[in-house]
């Protein structure tokens, strides 16, 4: 929530976990086709309640997704969000000064020098545009999740959306709203479903939050 050194980042998962998403290759899908494209590129930036940010392809988070949409989209793809100037020093950290070959030196360096703190902020963004009825539309959502008390604890907001999403599923699973048996993709789930289970929840956005209150 206050960033306040040049990265504009604190520590809040596990340090191999970011260092890797910056480093791998990121599946995307580019004209319909699987692809892979390289970290830390195709930068971009939006805004959200009037903060700026930087958005950037990172490896990992897609799952299962490019593989069933393969064919049927023609661009799908992942990104980190960040605030602006990340992209840049993490691109000089890895590639000019060769630090994606030596990462247990970067991770020694970020876990010395970059505070943890559970003041943070996970942001959901998810944009869709495509054609439906002859007209071209967008459907975007949009979602700030903070950090809270729950119990006799003070969560993260990555610890909040890490667990819920878990919990959720186990959840969904445990009451029978979910196959017993085979494999369950993400994108199997019903998001309805996933917003209004009591874990779920989590990721819904405030007015969602009061209808399924009410």
């Amino acid at each position: 929530q206050y960033p306040s050194n040049a990265l504009n980042y604190n520590l809040t998962w596990s340090t191999d976990g970011v260092i890797n998403e910056y480093c791998e290759p990121c599946e995307a899908i580019v004209e319909g086709e699987l692809v892979e494209v390289p970290p830390l590129e195709e930068r971009e930036e939006f805004s959200l309640d009037g903060v700026t940010y930087e958005a950037f392809n990172t490896s990992g988070g897609l799952g299962t997704l490019a593989e069933t949409l393969k064919g049927k989209v023609r661009t799908l793809n992942y990104r980190t969000i960040r605030y602006p100037g990340h992209a840049a020093i993490m691109k000089a950290l890895l590639n000019d000064l060769g630090l994606r070959h030596r990462r247990d030196v970067l991770k020694d360096i970020f876990e010395s020098a970059l505070p943890a703190t559970l003041q943070d902020v996970v942001i959901v963004f998810v944009t869709v545009s495509g054609r439906k009825n002859g007209r071209l539309l967008q459907e975007t959502y949009a979602n700030k999740i903070y950090a809270k008390r729950i119990g006799d604890q003070v969560r993260s907001a990555i610890q909040i959306t890490t667990a819920s999403g878990i919990c959720a599923v186990l959840d969904m699973l445990a009451d029978g709203s979910l196959p017993a048996t085979g494999f369950i993709k993400q994108e199997d789930i019903a998001l309805d479903a996933f917003l209004a289970n009591r874990f779920g929840r989590a990721y819904a956005q405030h007015e969602m939050v009061s209808r399924l209150a009410g």
